[in-house]
């Protein structure tokens, strides 16, 4: 039986993760931040080839700008993966969120295929023209940003890309009041990791609890 919230457990084990290699803080850490987004990022290299990749360590910041960071990684060698290397100062890039139904191609596109090659091509994934951005999206994503980039910082090996999101297409049937901005979040059928490399979870099976004011905290403490 879990604990109670008002009765904590009394006992807990701590992990110094300034003493652990990279691999532990990993495993450590994406089995404990879950359910995480996933930003499916497409991206136009060299000669306006699109590079299609996803990153779980992604998440919305903010909606005054609306800001969306995601952190793409380095190679094995040490290089920068090609989204990283793709998104100049000021650059555009497209996240496309991952349905249920894309989950196997989406995990198929983190596959290290060669610099400069065209996974989206490869793995029969349409794309079509961004409506604000020069880059395309996923087409069968039910819901894609439209970014710019804003700023990029670098802290030791992790780097952590800021897109400012001037753009957002949904998938019509989604919107149940396009002029009062309802959205009905679970036909998204949005997809989100757990743990390592390969767990996932669905977010069909959410859940609401009605925010208090304090007046009515007040009164239910009695």
């Amino acid at each position: 039986m879990a604990p109670s919230p008002r009765t904590p457990p009394t006992e807990f084990r701590h992990f110094d993760l300034t003493a652990l290699p990279n691999a532990a803080r990993y495993k450590l850490l994406t089995a404990t931040v879950v359910p995480r987004p996933i930003a499916w990022v497409c991206t136009l290299g060299d000669g306006g080839v699109p590079n299609l990749a996803p990153y779980s360590f992604f998440g919305l910041m903010g909606s005054d700008p609306p800001i969306v960071a995601f952190a793409p990684g380095d190679r094995a060698d040490g290089t920068p993966k090609d989204t990283a290397l793709n998104i100049a100062p000021g650059g555009e890039f497209s996240v496309n969120l991952v349905s249920a139904a894309l989950a196997q191609v989406m995990s198929d596109s983190a596959t290290d295929f060669p610099h400069g090659m065209a996974e989206a091509a490869k793995l029969g994934i349409e794309l079509e023209p961004g409506s604000r951005i020069a880059v395309p999206r996923v087409r069968a994503s039910p819901a894609t940003l439209e970014c710019v980039e804003v700023q990029t910082l670098q802290i030791g090996k992790t780097r952590i890309i800021l897109g400012q999101v001037i753009g957002l297409s949904l998938r019509a049937d989604a919107v149940l009041d396009e002029e009062k901005h309802y959205v009905d979040t679970a036909a998204l059928d949005l997809i989100g990791r757990m743990g390592g490399r390969g767990g996932y979870t669905h977010t069909r099976d959410g859940f609401e609890i009605a925010r208090m004011t304090y007046a009515e905290w007040v009164e239910r403490e009695g």
